[in-house]
């Protein structure tokens, strides 16, 4: 069993390195860049006006329309599906993996993917479709084949987003990573906490598809509803431990940030601690980590924007690119300020002081300061995890619905929770398996997405200038 493990290891380990290379860090960075440019900035012109929607749209109650959801319980869904293990684990992988240089180019991909989250939502619902019975389909499949002047190419484009995204949904970070850090997470907490033999790997797996199975077979409305009520409290959780921690070491916060802007640009940080690892490997871990976590390109969030009963395009894609904010600049930042000013990622395999990587690596840090840290992020990689699973099943199934139509929903459902038990117990040495495949899944994802992104920008930026006016744009 080794042995074929190992080479699915190498496999996935070859798809990942060539999906992640040089050229798709360009094309999705520089999508960014394209649509900053061509909308005069809007992330930055129109980031007041997206914390005013933010604010005002949490307040809408539910009842205004039965078969869809409101802006702001669209945005909980979104980031249900983005503020996942990817925050915890995810970051603290590419730390481990390239040392803490990656989270820089976490933030700069950000900044610029501010703008391609606000063209998804935009697009969105600007192509959207309605159902029979009254609810929104939406996502890159539809604005490709409805807007993309080249028929031909549109239909394809889509389909190709549909197929991908389905696989993402199943194979990918959406699923199969999630449980695999929520089990992890739980296992170690056990460990540190009296339970030498840790905590089996299989009733984690058991529970997790229990109650993510609860909830997806309710569809959006119930996955809305559950997302409303998780995802801030979640992110609260994790943010108060991590603020307590940053608070017993604040004095160690400048040192930090300088340390992560030199292990982005060098490879020997302050202090002299040399990172066995090439600057554009960090580059690139860094931009695929960041998608990973804030799924800026990838086009899921033009599907959670899509279910909205908001018929904006506009105010539905600032706040869609509010998602990337709270996700990367907000807790990404945490995890990686936590494991830098703590000294922990010196334990790393990119620092060669040891081994710790994924959840293990954020629980030893949040220990360092905090008694029980682990469980703390053994709780928040829990309620992390679980939000996402819920929330790209909904992703997929769309996808999938696409595909093979309304009747495919509930075996794809089945096949569904059923992939995340599996991804719950493969554990150990091989864990990278899941990983790279979920990585190399999002690059697949992503492409039809950005290609799709760029063929409409010019809609894009015409119809933003419109809509807001050229004398509001910067308002």
């Amino acid at each position: 069993m080794d042995k074929i493990l190992s080479e699915i290891l190498k496999i996935a380990t070859d798809y990942r390195d060539f999906m992640w290379g040089n050229w798709m860090v360009a094309l999705l960075v520089g999508t960014g860049i394209l649509l900053t440019i061509i909308t005069g900035g809007v992330q930055f012109r129109k980031f007041k006006r997206a914390l005013e929607l933010f604010f005002t749209s949490s307040r809408e109650k539910g009842g205004k329309d039965s078969k869809n959801i409101s802006p702001f319980a669209a945005l909980m869904t979104a980031l249900a599906a983005t503020v996942g293990n990817g925050n915890i684990a995810g970051v603290a992988a590419a730390i481990a993996t390239g040392g803490p240089g990656a989270p820089f180019w976490m933030w700069i991909s950000a900044l610029f993917g501010l703008a391609t989250k606000y063209a998804e939502g935009f697009l969105g619902v600007y192509f959207r479709e309605k159902n029979p019975d009254g609810s929104y389909a939406g996502g890159p499949m539809y604005y490709c084949k409805k807007g993309i002047k080249n028929k031909k190419l549109g239909k394809f484009l889509g389909g190709a987003f549909a197929i991908f995204g389905g696989f993402a949904a199943l194979f990918g970070t959406g699923n199969m990573a999630q449980s695999n850090s929520m089990a992890l997470a739980i296992d170690a907490a056990f460990k540190k906490h009296g339970l030498a033999g840790g905590f089996p790997f299989w009733i984690s797996g058991l529970v997790i598809t229990i109650l993510t199975g609860l909830v997806v077979i309710g569809g959006i409305k119930r996955i809305a509803a559950v997302a409303e009520k998780l995802v801030p409290a979640m992110i609260l959780i994790y943010f108060t431990g991590t603020i307590i921690l940053l608070a017993k070491n604040f004095s160690l916060i400048p040192k930090a940030f300088e340390t992560i802007f030199l292990c982005a640009f060098n490879l020997k940080a302050a202090g002299g601690a040399v990172i066995g690892i090439g600057v554009k490997r960090v580059v690139s871990l860094g931009v695929s980590r960041g998608v990973l976590s804030n799924e800026a390109g990838l086009g899921s969030a033009a599907i959670a924007q899509s279910a909205s009963w908001s018929n904006d395009p506009k105010d539905n894609g600032l706040i869609a690119m509010l998602g990337v904010f709270i996700d990367t600049i907000v807790v990404n930042t945490l995890t990686t300020l936590m494991i830098v000013v703590t000294g922990a990622w010196l334990l790393t395999p990119a620092a060669g002081g040891g081994n710790l990587t994924s959840t293990a690596l954020t629980s030893y840090a949040l220990e360092t300061s905090i008694p029980y840290g682990s469980i703390i992020i053994a709780v928040s990689s829990f309620i992390f995890g679980y939000t996402t699973l819920i929330g790209w099943c909904y992703y997929g199934e769309i996808c999938w619905e696409y595909i093979f139509g309304w009747k495919s929903i509930y075996y794809y459902r089945i096949i569904y929770i059923t992939l995340l038990f599996i991804g719950a117990v493969v554990q150990g040495k091989f864990i990278n398996i899941v990983w790279f495949v979920g990585e190399a899944s999002n690059a697949f994802m992503a492409i039809p997405n950005l290609i799709g992104l760029i063929l409409l920008s010019t809609l894009v930026a015409r119809e933003t200038k419109k809509m807001y006016g050229r004398r509001n744009l910067n308002v």
